[in-house]
């Protein structure tokens, strides 16, 4: 195979993901794609949690994070365990917590280096402790 034809030059041979590989990465992406869920994974790279703690650090209502974790655990991306009357999350994936910290890091990095407001693509600025400002495509505004 010549390169440019579906590989990296002078990366070898690889295996094509299956069309079921890619669907199920795509689902987890989209999961994660909730800034509460992504927080809540980012938490529990850094340790177990019950549903209370978790609540109270991401600053959401009991019932909303309950949410949350029932489709994380769902998709795999989260697992729990009883403790007594409690139910503590972990994540169970170590690759998981691996890309969630590595997408973090680098945002983190770039937050540091540009200052607390900085463009986050597709027109979205995102400031500290706010959501995403959606700005209007070729007016500045």
């Amino acid at each position: 195979m010549a390169a440019g034809e579906g590989g990296v030059a002078g990366s070898g041979q690889y295996e094509e993901p299956s069309g079921e590989v890619l669907g199920r990465a795509a689902e987890a992406f989209g999961l994660l794609a909730a800034p509460a869920r992504l927080h809540i994974v980012w938490l529990l790279a850094h340790g177990e949690r019950d549903v209370s703690a978790l609540a109270e650090q991401v600053g959401g209502a009991l019932p909303a994070v309950s949410q949350h974790l029932s489709k994380l655990k769902l998709a795999g991306l989260v697992r729990s365990r009883r403790e007594g009357r409690r139910q503590v999350y972990y994540v169970g994936d170590p690759g998981v917590v691996a890309v969630v910290r590595l997408m973090i890091g680098q945002l983190a990095e770039q937050e540091r280096e540009q200052g607390p407001e900085y463009r986050q693509g597709h027109g979205q600025v995102y400031e500290r402790g706010a959501g995403p400002v959606r700005r209007l495509r070729g007016t500045g505004a």
